[in-house]
């Protein structure tokens, strides 16, 4: 049986994604975003695994971000390196969905099977795995979690996207985070730049 860990011990298997503020974000920001961070964005790292979380600040609603977020048939909208994304006939977005995904050419993958895992309206929460496909992002994991802020009269959203990920035989644990660290800063800031001329523009007349 395995022995838990005491009150005072961190878990050595448990990703610490909560002890750290992610670029871009303020301490304060984070502070309110840590209860999110332990229940959606920790994950068990062990030998052969790496695992980071990465936040965008979006000067957007938080309903039009989680309108393009949720999308689980529409990655395109803001990933940069997906050319085409196809779901099957009579395709309803519900947990254990799937989409096939076609990832550009010059990227280390052909092709995509993803599998979504998490799907929460109410409390913003989306998450998915990667089942199959040529590529290199084994057994590969992510949530992301959007969140509303207002202040002083100010309203913007804060995207939290974390991920689990297999590290390639031959590749070190540093080369494997920062490959996928690079795709998914770069979706977060299409993502911000998407979102964040879709509220200038008027929601109500953007398509997704």
């Amino acid at each position: 049986m395995e022995k838990p860990s005491s009150a005072t011990e961190q878990d050595p298997e448990s990703s610490q994604h909560h002890l750290t503020v992610p670029s871009g974000l303020t301490q304060s920001e984070f502070d309110d975003l840590k209860p999110v961070v332990a229940e959606f964005h920790t994950y068990r790292v062990g030998p052969g695994h790496c695992s980071s979380l990465l936040a965008q600040r979006i000067h957007a609603p938080l309903e039009t971000v989680w309108k393009v977020v949720r999308r689980f048939d529409k990655p395109q909208t803001y990933k940069h390196f997906i050319r085409s994304c196809t779901v099957k006939e009579g395709f309803v977005m519900s947990v254990g969905c799937t989409r096939e995904v076609n990832v550009i050419s010059g990227l280390p993958a052909a092709t995509s099977t993803e599998r979504l895992d998490l799907l929460d309206e109410e409390r913003h929460v989306t998450g998915f795995s990667i089942i199959g496909g040529e590529h290199r992002l084994r057994n590969y994991r992510s949530v992301t979690t959007v969140h509303g802020f207002e202040r002083d009269g100010r309203i913007w959203t804060v995207v939290l996207e974390s991920y689990v990920v297999d590290v390639p035989e031959g590749n070190s644990e540093e080369d494997t985070r920062l490959f996928a660290d690079t795709v998914v800063r770069l979706n977060l800031q299409k993502l911000a730049s998407v979102t964040e001329a879709m509220a200038r523009d008027g929601d109500a007349n953007s398509q997704v």
